[in-house]
């Protein structure tokens, strides 16, 4: 009787195991089972690591970016397309890691719990992806951009967040790529989409933050005036350099000529606490979300309590520590566009089986209050000023910008400029927000603006 006992014990043990064991396997199925298939030694989705096995990626215009024909992943028949979205469509073995057919590899394949990859071996390809993107205006944005070294070009539609251009460059042939990718310093840093993951002193460009937290913080600051003597010696340290000598200047003139002076002033007297509070409501300091699932870099806002005045000026102006991701400039760009309301940032527009179901994103847009409307009105004022009185309407025809030019100063081994061009379009028909950064550019007005210029036009006629 003992032994009935004892036997019936451990087979109720072993019935308990294995039913433990089961719900294991099933959770770990449904919560990592694409990751178990989108393995590179899986010769369904993948060929000699090659991603293989996926959907077609269009344009917001139905323009093929990338799709599986007899088992090989091919791109756009225009070689200046495959280079311009080649950071947002990725390549196929994740060297990109923010580009869509890396993150939406395993929904790109088709995979699902029940299915699991049954797409792709009936089809040959999985899901249909169709992002927001226009690849005639990333075409415009790669041509300007190829002139230099590096940079990169973001607009966005800053009432629904949809990326329409998304552009890094160095970048390659996707199709054809170059023997000599890993080595040559042409293509130094060419895995990197600069939009979301670079860090950049953003420059003049962050006069925007100071400008906001002065109207938040400063109650006569837009009756003020300055005097501009050529630069402002803050009693201690390091004498904060102005690019002229503006004279007696307001608030408004302050911002359009880009004075120094006058911005470290209005910094040290609004205080590193205060300054540090305002970019961070702003967004600077935190990553940037595009369709919930891209994540880009978080910027590095250094000011503290306790800082000299000459380091606060110098922050003030955007020639401290301070780093920015262009997205995060971008989305602040939109927001005070959109009456101080940031708008969640989208690149995928759909996705839909090969039978033309619709999938669900499992995204849904946000629109996150990081000004007041009041605030936002005013620097939309300001920033309108800038390009009539100092950028040139005539430089921008038809576009009604506001805008701001930056012209980072970087002092290290290899010393050298990055030029800004961060604004939008104060138009209902039109609205689009962008951001344009050259790394060793001359000016942000000179450099940068003519891209911006160049890529607006070419939605606008769209």
């Amino acid at each position: 009787m003992k032994m009935i006992t004892r036997r019936g014990l451990f087979l109720l043990i072993l019935v308990i195991a294995f039913i433990g064991g089961l719900v294991f396997m099933t959770v770990s199925l449904v919560n990592d089972g694409d990751d178990w298939v989108m393995q590179p030694y899986n010769s369904s989705v993948y060929y000699n690591g090659e991603l293989i096995g996926a959907g077609k990626i269009t344009d917001c215009n139905g323009r093929s970016l990338a799709e599986t024909n007899d088992g090989k992943r091919e791109y756009n028949d225009s070689l200046t397309t495959r280079k311009a979205t080649l950071h947002a469509v990725g390549d196929t073995k994740g060297f990109i890691s923010t580009g869509v057919q890396n993150v939406y590899q395993a929904k790109l394949t088709g995979y699902s719990v029940l299915s699991g990859i049954y797409s792709v071996t009936k089809n040959g390809s999985g899901n249909d992806m169709q992002l927001t993107l226009d690849a005639d205006a990333c075409d415009v944005a790669y041509e300007a951009l190829s002139n230099y070294k590096a940079g990169c070009v973001g607009v966005i539609n800053y009432k629904t967040g949809d990326i329409v251009c998304m552009v890094s460059t160095p970048s390659y042939d996707p199709q054809n790529k170059p023997s000599d990718l890993d080595t040559n310093e042409r293509y130094e840093g060419v895995y990197i989409n600069r939009l979301l993951s670079g860090l950049y002193t953003p420059g003049s460009t962050f006069k925007i933050v100071t400008a906001i937290c002065a109207l938040e913080n400063i109650s006569d600051i837009e009756s003020r005036t300055f005097k501009c003597t050529g630069e402002y010696d803050p009693g201690k340290g390091t004498p904060i350099e102005c690019n002229a000598r503006h004279g007696t200047i307001t608030f408004e003139q302050a911002l359009a000529k880009s004075c120094n002076s006058a911005f470290a002033q209005i910094a040290i007297e609004l205080g590193p606490e205060r300054l540090a509070e305002t970019a961070k409501e702003l967004g600077l300091t935190s990553t940037v979300s595009v369709s919930g699932d891209i994540v880009s870099s978080q910027g590095r806002f250094f000011l503290e309590k306790g800082d000299a005045d000459d380091y606060v000026g110098w922050t003030g102006i955007g020639q401290g520590d301070t780093l920015i991701s262009p997205a995060s400039m971008l989305r602040l760009a939109g927001a005070i566009a959109n009456d101080g309301k940031a708008v969640s940032l989208n690149l995928v527009e759909s996705f839909a089986t090969k039978a033309g179901k619709a999938l669900d994103l499992d995204f849904t847009k946000k629109e996150t209050p990081i000004l007041s409307s009041e605030v936002a009105s005013k620097m939309k004022k300001l920033m309108r000023n800038n390009v009539t009185e100092q950028y040139g309407d005539y430089n921008y025809k038809g576009l009604k910008l506001c805008a701001k030019s930056g012209t980072a100063q970087i002092d290290n081994v290899d010393s050298h400029n990055t030029a800004w061009f961060v604004g939008f379009m104060d138009d209902e028909e039109n609205p689009y927000a962008f951001v344009v950064l050259v790394e060793y550019g001359n000016s942000g007005s000179q450099t940068a603006g003519p891209i911006a210029n160049k890529v607006l036009q070419a939605l606008v006629k769209d």
